[in-house]
């Protein structure tokens, strides 16, 4: 009973009750999923846990639960004298595990000990992660989405960041999944996260949005690389109201120069990921591209991408997927310097709000 006290079932409130999240799974669980904003404090590695669960079921539970005892004291005093070093008495930490018991429990008592006002996640990530999904499945229908919409090249993501620095309400799906959702999206040196990671990052994203206003959200596919997103969300955007971009080859080509700049020193790679639209477009059109690369001509490359890839692959999904794009409000993109869309973001901020005020 004692131990119940200290422990609180999860909520989205929950989660900003406290003043740390700490998170004593392994680095591996943790590196899978945590909740946003969790310090990783382990109270076993990855191969002390590989150990104790050997000890388990080859020896026995006693001889696992006293090394394993020993290992959680060490890495607890551990944190103590880092992670944890000048906390202050007032500090209140959730502490949680898989299910919110033996880790998070060892690691919540010798705070509590400590005299830090400590508690437990009821089911800890488990618990969490069944949060996630259900809350995944009701937010998105509680938001009304503007989707930006835009043949590839056009700038819808730098449209985006523009109007979240104008002040505006933004939901920038492709720096979540960390890809720009093209057969060419992968960012270099960022890897995409776990699809739980990604969950979690895109709920915790909701969640800071007030419903009372509109969000502006990139139309995107079912997938963003390797990434799903939720029915619910696809639902809704599809439902919602569309803005077009129209920009002029010369200046997509520009855009995409600066996007697609780290295949300039590495055409292999290109070449590799162009590899993959063969079935597609077949080898003589895809070695075609892959010579052009090779000759350093990546303006003819880029743009030869744009009319014989990625524009015929608009045309036949956006449409089909978005039934109110035909509606949508057509934004012309002048150029592709960064005041363009900034002085873009500008004006449609000033017109929401002078329609707010009426």
């Amino acid at each position: 009973m004692r131990g119940a006290r200290h422990s609180v079932a999860i909520t989205a409130s929950v989660l900003t009750d406290f003043d740390a999240l700490l998170d004593a799974r392994s680095p591996a669980e943790f590196a899978e999923d945590h909740i946003p904003g969790a310090v990783s404090c382990p109270v076993l590695d990855d191969a002390e846990r590989a150990r104790v669960g050997t000890l388990y079921k080859q020896v026995s539970t006693f001889e696992a639960r006293r090394t394993g005892a020993a290992l959680v004291a060490k890495n607890i005093a551990r944190h103590l004298e880092t992670a944890l070093a000048g906390k202050d008495r007032a500090w209140r930490p959730l502490v949680y595990c898989w299910r919110g018991g033996k880790r998070s429990g060892a690691l919540a008592h010798v705070l509590r000990e400590v005299g830090w006002d400590a508690h437990t996640l009821e089911g800890g990530y488990k618990a969490y992660r069944r949060f996630v999904v259900e809350r995944l499945a009701e937010v998105p229908a509680k938001f009304k989405f503007k989707v930006v919409h835009g043949v590839t090249g056009s700038g819808k993501s730098r449209l985006l960041a523009a109007l979240a620095q104008a002040g505006e309400q933004v939901l920038d799906l492709e720096a979540l999944a960390a890809h720009r959702g093209s057969v060419l999206g992968g960012l270099p040196g960022a890897p995409q996260p776990s699809q739980k990671m990604f969950e979690s990052r895109l709920l915790a994203a909701l969640e800071r949005l007030a419903a009372a206003r509109t969000v502006y959200v990139e139309g995107e596919s079912r997938k963003i690389g390797q990434l799903q997103l939720p029915e619910a969300l696809i639902e809704r955007m599809r439902a919602s109201e569309c803005l077009l971009l129209d920009a002029a080859l010369e200046t997509r080509v520009a855009l995409l120069m600066d996007e697609y700049r780290h295949f300039f020193a590495d055409p292999a790679a290109l070449g590799a990921q162009l590899d993959c639209l063969a079935e597609l477009h077949g080898r003589e059109r895809i070695e075609g591209w892959k010579r052009l690369a090779s000759q350093g001509a990546w303006r003819e490359v880029v743009a030869r991408l744009l009319e014989e890839h990625y524009d015929p692959a608009y045309r036949r999904s956006a449409a089909r997927n978005f039934p109110k794009l035909s509606r949508a409000e057509v934004l012309r993109v002048t150029s592709a310097e960064p005041a363009a869309f900034a002085h873009l973001a500008r004006r449609m901020a000033a017109r929401h709000e002078a329609t707010a005020a009426a």
